[in-house]
């Protein structure tokens, strides 16, 4: 299904779910449960699945699934949330890997074509992230990908049955933009 790939990097790809992923994503969540909690909290019933295909219906929501290139393996999950236009031209990030994909470098790439599209076709000139500060592997993430801290927000999202603080990360496109070109500009490759 990668040649449905809204986006293509190196390694990995961005389409948007369709219903014959749903044994796969619910798999590839139930896998992951250990790592999520206390982070996410994804759909693991057929039911929620559904759910997730028809939020990506709404204008305001863009759900995509990151697929590996070589045998579209689902690796992770991303979505742009309360999508706004006009004036505002901002989104919320929401993200999780899937093991046994974690720490090599998919998400990175992933959530740059995310964000790719999130500044290209969407149209957005901002987009937030929300994580909790006890979660050093994604606060790493998002800096990585050029995010910058702009404060703390106690009791911000309620994940697990539970008001959990987090902190708000945001990137312009602008900066998107210089930190992609500082990227390739270091890349051993050259500038793509």
């Amino acid at each position: 299904m990668t040649s449905r790939a809204l986006e293509r990097g190196d390694r990995v790809c961005i389409r948007h779910p369709v219903e014959q992923d749903e044994a796969t994503f619910l798999a590839a969540v139930r896998s992951s449960r250990e790592m999520h909690l206390p982070w996410t909290d994804l759909p693991e019933t057929p039911q929620g699945f559904r759910s997730l295909l028809d939020r990506q219906q709404v204008p305001t929501e863009e759900v995509h699934v990151i697929c590996r290139n070589d045998g579209d393996e689902m690796v992770g999950l991303a979505n742009l949330s309360q999508i706004f236009l006009r004036d505002f031209r901002n989104a919320y990030l929401g993200y999780s890997a899937f093991v046994p994909h974690e720490g090599q470098g998919y998400m990175t790439e992933g959530l740059r074509l995310v964000l790719r599209r999130a500044f290209g076709p969407v149209g957005l000139h901002r987009v937030e992230a929300n994580v909790q500060p006890d979660n050093a592997r994604s606060i790493a993430l998002v800096e990585r990908l050029g995010f910058r801290r702009e404060g703390y927000s106690p009791k911000y999202l309620k994940i697990g049955g539970q008001w959990r603080d987090h902190v708000r990360y945001a990137i312009l496109a602008e900066e998107f933009v210089t930190a992609e070109t500082a990227r390739r500009a270091r890349s051993p490759r050259g500038p793509a």
